[in-house]
């Protein structure tokens, strides 16, 4: 982006004269830290308007977020800014960019992929922890920002349009995948009992988006700060937040990785990341949910492999590639990782799985 309308942009944020990092470890929006006089820092982004088109939903929900913590007394998360001219937390350029500016936390660190159990245990704890302490906020009270983020049987339907439509070429070449993926109707059944039961799976303040990556922890003590990246918080149910972090956690390799043979789950991760998770919940579970709570990594590897291969088949028009295939192969890694699933769940907890 144009160095002068970044400046602009950060001059609106902080007293003097800022100077601006591009910290652009983010896929979706641009992000840079700000330094004014040497002294206040803030973490400025421009928010990407394709994949949230109304960004003043995630303001709304933000401060919502900032108050009900403070009410809770638990930790904050990093403070929304108000530019210093109107008051506003947020700003629009000439050119109709949105931006929005944060506390910097320095001293901290976000780690891009788990270095042991006890991180992860305590990721997740911080995670389940975050929606414990909203639990006083009502959920239908937040704005949702994706629709339809993680509906199974929406996504399903999207696949299967998909497959109606794709080219002869392309058919060909996700055959195996898209057989797996049909397969797997039961796990879309599942979805549906979930999405219309509220008694049994009530809707829960979720994060949405519960990377490793997502959680500031301290550099010192490595204890956990509090989670970032609140753009995805929303009303959601409760496999959401879980099933993220056993599918991008508890997995040997990431979801680009061709190294088919050694996709698995890591048992230790995996545990860590349930134990961790109901620790932090503090007893909010129904009776239903701690039922199902083995279902959650199942039903988000599930969706993803979905989207990568209805993406390949519609010509690659939501996920950036940087070579021909690789939404098909990224389906594939995301298949073979539901598989050791299934089977490390069939082993180890074989009254949670899904019947078929």
């Amino acid at each position: 982006m144009n160095t002068v309308l970044v400046e602009k942009a950060a001059a609106q944020f902080g007293n003097g004269i800022p100077v601006v990092q591009d910290l652009g470890t983010g896929l979706i929006h641009r992000t840079y830290k700000v330094t004014y006089s040497g002294t206040m820092a803030a973490v400025l982004q421009c928010i990407n308007q394709h994949t949230f088109p109304q960004p003043e939903n995630i303001i709304r929900n933000y401060l919502q977020i900032e108050q009900q913590l403070s009410a809770a007394h638990q930790p904050p998360v990093p403070a929304l800014l108000k530019t210093v001219t109107t008051g506003k937390y947020y700003w629009i350029d000439e050119s109709g960019n949105f931006w929005r500016a944060t506390q910097y936390i320095g001293n901290a660190y976000a780690p891009a992929l788990p270095s042991d159990a006890r991180e992860v245990f305590t990721a997740a704890k911080t995670f389940a922890a975050f929606t414990h302490s909203l639990h006083g906020l009502p959920a239908d009270k937040l704005n949702t920002i994706i629709p339809r983020f993680h509906d199974l049987a929406f996504r399903y339907q999207q696949f299967e349009a998909a497959v109606e439509k794709a080219p002869l070429p392309l058919l060909l070449k996700a055959t195996h995948i898209i057989s797996e993926i049909r397969n797997r109707i039961y796990l879309v059944d599942f979805y549906r009992t979930v999405e219309t039961d509220n008694q049994n799976f009530p809707l829960r303040i979720m994060h949405h988006d519960c990377k490793i990556s997502n959680i500031l922890f301290d550099n010192n003590s490595r204890k956990a700060i509090c989670p970032v990246d609140l753009d995805t918080v929303m009303p959601g149910k409760f496999f959401s937040d879980l099933g993220d972090m056993i599918r991008t956690m508890a997995c040997t390799k990431e979801e680009n990785s061709r190294d088919w043979e050694l996709i698995d789950v890591i048992p230790d991760y995996y545990n860590a990341i349930v134990n961790g998770y109901l620790e932090g919940l503090d007893g909010d579970l129904t009776t239903a949910e701690q039922a199902n709570l083995h279902k959650a990594g199942p039903l988000l590897t599930c969706m993803q492999c979905i989207r990568f291969v209805t993406d390949f088949l519609n010509g690659d028009v939501y996920y950036h590639t940087s070579y021909p295939g690789q939404n098909l192969n990224r389906a594939l890694n995301q298949l073979i990782y539901l598989e050791k699933l299934e089977q490390f769940i069939a082993n180890n907890y074989p009254a949670a799985a899904i019947a078929k």
